[in-house]
């Protein structure tokens, strides 16, 4: 693996081709990073440099890691679930607290989507819901007068 001197920071520019790994499909959901020692062999890197960039794929909710099974490339939700916002209600993406995570049985990096609709709130996983407009509805037609 070569490290361009001028780009950002070499764990950066590793976490760049992890991710690219992931994304072209040549790690595929579900398949096991190589462990810590391994990418330190193959791509001769440090253990910090492997572990820092491990955990920005973590962050950003590409990888799991699960203890004694080791780091695995997530698999997403296959479809998502239309949440249409009607009326006064505001969405907000943001990343959910460690009790949320938990409750929602989030992995590491998956964003919330904080929904307010008529004074309550609704969270929801940001991979499982795509946001829609609510459709428009039609005006109801007053039956003609017959003369």
């Amino acid at each position: 693996m070569h490290f361009d001197p001028r780009g950002p920071s070499k764990y950066v520019q590793f976490a760049d081709f992890l991710r690219q790994q992931i994304e072209s499909g040549e790690l595929a959901p579900g398949a096991l990073l190589p462990s810590e020692s391994a990418l330190m062999q193959r791509y001769e890197v440090s253990r910090p440099m492997a572990r820092k960039a491990v955990a920005i794929l973590r962050n950003e909710g590409l990888v799991t890691t699960e203890q004694g099974v080791g780091t695995k490339v997530r698999e997403l939700p296959t479809e998502r679930q239309p949440l249409y916002l009607e009326g006064d209600a505001e969405a907000f993406a943001r990343m959910p607290s460690e009790h949320e995570r938990v409750e929602l049985e989030l992995d590491y990096g998956v964003p919330v989507l904080e929904v307010h609709i008529d004074g309550e709130m609704q969270l929801h996983s940001a991979d499982e819901v795509v946001l829609r407009a609510a459709p428009p509805k039609t005006p109801s037609r007053r039956p003609r007068k017959t003369a």
